[in-house]
C-alpha cells in the first residue's frame, strides 16, 4: 500500500524531529502494511517552507539507510504546498515538488476558510496539466460550515485526500463525521496518513481503512488505495460523480 501524505523528512517543519525517528516511523509503516511512502513536507506553509533541494538531498539519503537497515519500503519526494498565488510560477521553476515526480500536486488551504481565489489556482493547475490534490478537506473549517465549497473545487476538476486519522476520531467526533460525510458523497479520492511522529499524529492507516470498513464501504477502500497507486504510476484517477451535499455548521465547535 502507499501513504501519500506524511512528514517523514526530519528537523525541517513539524513533523519528525530527527533521522532515527524517521526510521522508526517507516518501520512502524512496514508493520501497517505500507510498501510505499510520498515525503510531503510543508512548502510555503507560514511557519514552514521546506526546499526542493532539501527534499531531494534527505530522500536520497533515507534510501541509502533503508537499504542499510533492510527495511523494504520504497519513498518518494514530494511537497504540501500552501495555496498561494504564484504557485504555477513555483512549479515552473522547480521550487515545488509534485507528488512522485507525477501530475498530482497535494495542496493545502489554510485551515479558517477557502479563499475566494482557490477556484483560480485550480484552474490554473489544469490548465498547466497538474491536478491538485486538495488535502486533508475534513480539517478545514470553511468547508465543515458549507462542504459544497469543496464540492466546487471537485467539479473544477481537483480531488481530495481524506486523513487517516480524521476518519479513525483522533481529532474528534466532528471531524469523523464530516469525514464519513464528505466520503460517501464521492468528494473524496485518495487516502493518507499525514503522519508526524511517533504519538501525538501517528499514522493510525489501518484504523482509519478498518473504520470504512466497519461502515460497509469496502469498495471504497479499494478506490482508495487503487488512486493511491496512480499517483506514482502518474496515471489518471477513477472517479465518482460527486453527489450534493447539503450545508453544516459544525465549525464553530471543530
Amino acid at each position: 500500500m502507499l501513504d501519500m501524505h506524511s512528514h517523514i523528512l526530519w528537523g525541517v517543519d513539524d513533523g519528525s524531529k530527527s533521522l532515527e525517528e524517521t526510521m522508526g516511523l517507516l518501520e512502524i509503516a512496514k508493520k501497517e502494511g505500507i510498501s510505499k511512502i510520498i515525503a510531503t513536507s510543508h512548502s510555503k506553509h507560514p511557519q514552514y517552507d521546506v526546499k526542493y533541494d532539501v527534499v531531494s538531498e534527505q530522500i536520497e539519503l533515507l534510501k541509502q539507510k533503508l537499504d542499510e537497515h533492510n527495511i523494504d519500503i520504497i519513498v518518494y519526494t514530494g511537497h504540501e504546498v500552501r495555496l498561494v498565488e504564484n504557485i504555477v510560477d513555483l512549479l515552473k521553476t522547480n521550487q515545488i515538488h509534485t507528488l512522485a515526480n507525477s501530475q498530482y500536486l497535494l495542496l493545502e488551504l489554510p485551515s479558517s476558510h477557502v479563499p475566494k481565489y482557490t477556484k483560480n489556482i485550480v484552474d490554473a493547475l489544469i490548465a498547466e496539466g497538474i491536478t491538485p490534490i486538495i488535502a486533508h478537506p475534513e480539517r478545514n473549517k470553511g468547508i465543515a460550515e458549507k462542504p459544497e465549497r469543496l464540492e466546487r473545487l471537485v467539479r473544477a476538476g481537483a480531488v481530495a485526500q481524506i486523513t487517516a486519522g480524521s476518519l479513525a476520531g483522533h481529532f474528534g467526533k466532528q471531524v469523523e463525521k464530516l469525514s464519513l460525510d464528505l466520503v460517501k458523497a464521492n468528494l473524496v479520492h485518495t487516502y493518507g496518513s499525514d503522519v508526524h511522529n511517533l504519538t501525538t499524529r501517528p499514522f493510525l492507516f489501518d484504523e482509519g481503512l478498518s473504520y470504512l470498513e466497519k461502515q460497509k464501504l469496502n469498495n471504497t477502500v479499494d478506490l482508495f488505495l487503487e488512486n493511491n497507486e496512480r499517483i506514482v504510476e502518474n496515471q489518471p484517477f477513477i472517479l465518482l460523480e460527486p453527489e450534493e451535499i447539503k450545508k453544516k455548521k459544525w465549525w464553530q465547535i471543530i
